[in-house]
């Protein structure tokens, strides 16, 4: 397989697996703070956005993708008043052992599986989900195809995929402001918070080269999902991509 980005640099997807790991092994016991540090608390407002276009009813199962410290499953599970079941499924386990001390603090630990996988090579059934979802960890994925066509695979006909991540901001004078912060503050923050500098400029080198939100749109076409869109938060900051399995 050819090489692949992590941030600016140019690896094989073995050693990419394995730096994204050691990645957030690093950061598992501080992502959720640098979380709120780094996007001002406009996270959880992203986050909000997409469980409201999600619209879960009780009963749904929820497959969650690069379910890291276990947000999107915390926040599906209240939403359908804990009668549903949600599968975070990340390749590091040390970043579902603080998912599974979030779930067991949320009283909510019963409806939730966690399954140490990558996305793109999950251990689950074919059709077993109504909802597939993977939030800012799309970009880390070694094999983003191969991923693409697990989430479509795990969802029953009818499911719906959504995925949001970090974008390409659409607004030019903000698109400099935010290319300044993201390379001068956030590595600095990293280091002071996390103890990690280097892992928070991958991070931020890894956002600068994840596609567009019209290519990722076309990516997401080619995986075999229907009725792709998109949506744009704070400007592309971020954004919102759908897709149905029908």
């Amino acid at each position: 397989m050819a090489e692949t980005d992590f941030g600016y640099r140019r690896v094989e997807p073995e050693e990419h697996a394995r730096l994204v790991r050691g990645v957030f092994d690093s950061v598992a016991s501080k992502y959720d703070l640098m979380n709120d540090l780094m996007s001002g608390g406009l996270h959880r407002a992203w986050k909000a956005t997409l469980m409201n276009w999600l619209n879960p009813r009780p009963g749904h199962t929820l497959i969650d993708l690069a379910a890291g410290t276990g947000d999107i499953a915390i926040r599906f599970m209240r939403r359908v008043d804990g009668n549903g079941v949600a599968i975070l499924c990340d390749a590091n386990e040390s970043m579902l052992r603080v998912a599974v001390d979030r779930g067991l603090d949320a009283g909510i630990a019963s409806g939730m599986r966690h399954v140490v996988a990558d996305a793109a090579d999950l251990p689950l059934a074919r059709g077993i989900a109504d909802h597939c979802t993977i939030a800012f960890g799309l970009r880390n994925v070694t094999r983003r195809a191969d991923a693409l066509a697990e989430a479509r695979r795990i969802l029953a006909p009818g499911g719906h995929f959504l995925c949001l991540e970090f974008s390409h901001v659409v607004v030019p004078v903000l698109r400099e402001l935010y290319d300044v912060y993201s390379h001068r503050v956030l590595p600095a923050l990293g280091q002071i918070v996390a103890g990690d500098r280097e892992a928070y400029q991958y991070l931020v080198e890894s956002i600068r080269r994840f596609p567009d939100q019209p290519t990722l749109a076309r990516e997401i076409a080619d995986a075999g999902f229907a009725n792709v869109s998109f949506r744009n938060l704070s400007a592309g900051i971020v954004a919102i991509h759908s897709g149905w399995r029908i």
